[in-house]
């Protein structure tokens, strides 16, 4: 699912660098292009219908029921600026169906996105590479995205405790619902990003008392970038190297003894970490 995001992200990417006559087949619905990344299986079913003019072969052929046959036209023609299957219910064969122009056009793009990842895989000096476009491609509005991979789940009542490991040998602890972590399939081994505001990053002094139950990264304050109006924005340098970015009042700082170049601890509830995972 990965390569084919890559692949599709590419396809993007060159489509900007293209004039809009040489790159027509690009002009799509975002949600129609991301659900052909997300839900293969249903634009292959455009590919069965071309082949077989029948909704109930093509259903066959693609591995679904005809209630989800017909689902997955509805839902494709309705995601596309255009209908993509043109069909007539009932008659011999279980209802006629055939490709519209725009249907055949899509299915052309689903054809090049195949290729284009296949020089995706190919141009991958290795397999980390893929994982590690695919972290960059993701977009969120929190600071603090660490990358991660799960190595324990602690069960907690309707809610699991789990435990991270980051770069050389750091690890902190996400609080999260017994279903997220169903959802998100984790299991020991997973690979995630923690996702993390600036808000939620309390900043203390070395020494200073800490929340029990919390996690405790320390480092070193590399930055901190007054406001005119508000709390300054703090960076710390992480052993691993990582870069955090916190929120703190100068007023706080000066009565805890922050300044710049100095070791920090930093401090932040489980459950103010969110998780992420590749779709």
């Amino acid at each position: 699912m990965l390569n084919l995001t890559l692949a599709l992200q590419a396809a993007n990417f060159t489509s900007h660098r293209l004039n809009k006559k040489s790159a027509p087949f690009m002009s799509m619905p975002s949600l129609l292009s991301q659900h052909i990344v997300r839900r293969p299986q249903r634009i292959a079913l455009l590919q069965h219908i071309a082949e077989q003019g029948s909704i109930t072969r093509a259903a066959k052929s693609a591995g679904l029921s005809y209630k989800a046959a017909w689902d997955a036209i509805d839902e494709l023609n309705n995601l596309a600026q255009k209908p993509l299957v043109e069909r007539a219910v009932g008659g011999k064969g279980g209802g006629g169906a055939k490709l519209s122009d725009e249907g055949e056009r899509v299915l052309r793009l689903y054809q090049k996105l195949q290729a284009l990842q296949a020089q995706v895989l190919e141009a991958a000096e290795d397999a980390s590479d893929l994982d590690l476009l695919g972290r960059l491609m993701l977009r969120t509005s929190a600071r603090n995205q660490l990358h991660g991979k799960v190595v324990a789940i602690e069960a907690q009542g309707r809610n699991d405790l789990i435990r991270l490991e980051l770069a050389e040998g750091l690890g902190i602890g996400a609080q999260i619902t017994h279903d997220s972590t169903v959802h998100l399939e984790l299991q020991p081994g997973t690979e995630v990003v923690a996702l993390i505001k600036a808000g939620w990053l309390e900043l203390l002094a070395p020494g200073q008392p800490v929340t029990s139950g919390h996690n405790i990264l320390n480092g070193t304050i590399e930055a901190i970038l007054d406001a005119e109006d508000g709390p300054s924005e703090v960076r710390i340098s992480l052993p691993n190297g990582h870069t955090l970015c916190a929120l703190a009042e100068p007023l706080d700082l000066r009565t805890r003894g922050l300044t710049l170049e100095q070791p920090v601890q930093v401090q932040f509830s489980p459950s103010n970490v969110l998780i992420g995972t590749p779709l």
